[in-house]
């Protein structure tokens, strides 16, 4: 492995679903440095608006940077215009800033950003090179999405509900959690609706199913 792959090297877990009426998001607790766990209770996903929510992987100095400047230009957007940011111009904000850092800096970060607002409701996946793609089904990202993606292809269903939304995010996490060692410790997991973002899920877990 050489020097720009093995810093393109990440591990977590996060997963988006797009329900009927809202978008369930989640990701695991775990950090890791190496084979060093470096923490067991950070929370890799958070509201960046009233009604978007982003989930983080990478390095997490970098992540931790960009979401404190998103979350102050949402902001700063609303005062500016009178308006909340759609989540096509979060998203295509985000990418923006994901491609010039990455070329300027070699900074490492890759998330999910998942909404409701007047005129989408969806995910953007934005890659650590700046790349965009909207997903209306289903995500996930990091060293153990292979696996959530087994529990994605098979049990997502068009016009799911949220309960069911729930449930299945929680079992694609749980299929890294078994499977990937840079995954582990507990989950997050958040429902946004037009009424805004919530918690829904915030587990502890160590050993065991979770679903």
């Amino acid at each position: 492995m050489n020097a720009q792959e093995e810093r393109l090297k990440t591990g977590t877990t996060t997963v988006g679903v797009v329900c009927k009426d809202c978008v369930v998001m989640g990701a695991d607790r775990r950090v890791t440095a190496g084979t060093f766990v470096a923490a067991k209770d950070y929370e890799k996903i958070s509201p960046v608006a009233k009604h978007m929510v982003l989930t983080i992987s990478g390095v997490v100095s970098d992540v931790q940077l960009v979401i404190k400047y998103l979350k102050a230009e949402l902001r700063l957007k609303k005062i500016r215009s009178g308006r909340d940011a759609t989540l096509k111009e979060a998203g295509n904000l985000l990418a923006t800033w994901n491609y010039n850092l990455l070329r300027s800096q070699y900074s490492i970060g890759h998330f999910l950003l998942g909404g409701v607002d007047g005129k989408s409701r969806g995910i953007y996946d934005i890659s650590p090179d700046g790349a965009l793609k909207l997903h209306d089904k289903f995500v996930a990202s990091g060293s153990g999405s292979v696996f959530s993606y087994g529990v994605l292809e098979t049990e997502y269903k068009e016009g799911i509900g949220e309960e069911d939304g729930v449930k299945l995010v929680l079992r694609a996490l749980n299929a890294a959690l078994q499977r990937d060692a840079a995954t582990g410790n507990g989950v997050d997991i958040y429902v946004i609706t037009k009424d805004g973002a919530r918690k829904a899920v915030s587990k502890e877990i160590n050993t065991g199913i979770v679903a």
